[in-house]
């Protein structure tokens, strides 16, 4: 039986399986490497799912991690956040990998996320989106082997080896570039 996690997204209900394995460790290794730079900084709040974010009365996502910067916290509540978060982060598995690219862009752009990582644990790859009032562009595509950067969160560099656990070899080689 496969258990599955709802969502609300632009007033219908969805469904997804829940986050297997390789999901799960990558989310968190990316949540606690950001942690470790925001919090000694005073930068803001990381909150990583399961947690809502109420876009509008008909908008409402639980994205993998996200980013609320410092001046703009008070949009925390106990159980949501209401407002736009300055980073959102959703880790992509073969069941969302669609939705992941497709739909919540639409509506992560719809509602001017600033800054919105795709994290492909199956490919190795980090797809980093910048909003602009053209919606997004590509701040990057990072791989295994390169040094992933952020636009919310300047200073910020991670080995993205870091993130993804070795290989089925053992190894944590880079990937070759496309």
């Amino acid at each position: 039986m496969t258990a599955l996690h709802p969502m609300i997204s632009c007033g219908k209900n969805q469904a997804f399986p829940l986050a297997g394995t390789l999901h799960q460790i990558v989310s968190l290794k990316l949540a606690a490497a950001l942690l470790r730079y925001v919090e000694p900084r005073n930068l803001g709040q990381i909150i990583q799912a399961p947690f809502q974010v109420v876009l509008s009365r008909e908008t409402i996502i639980q994205p993998d991690i996200l980013f609320i910067r410092k001046g703009r916290v008070a949009l925390i509540g106990d159980h949501s956040l209401h407002g736009t978060p300055d980073l959102i982060i959703e880790v992509i598995s073969p069941e969302t990998r669609r939705y992941d690219r497709l739909i919540k862009r639409k509506i992560y752009s719809l509602f001017e996320v600033a800054e919105y990582w795709i994290v492909d644990p199956y490919h190795q790859t980090i797809e980093v989106l910048i909003w602009s009032e053209w919606g997004y562009a590509e701040g990057g595509v990072y791989f295994k082997s390169d040094y992933l950067a952020s636009f919310t969160l300047p200073g910020f560099r991670l080995p993205a080896n870091k993130i993804f656990p070795p290989d089925r070899h053992g190894t944590t080689a880079p990937h070759r570039r496309r």
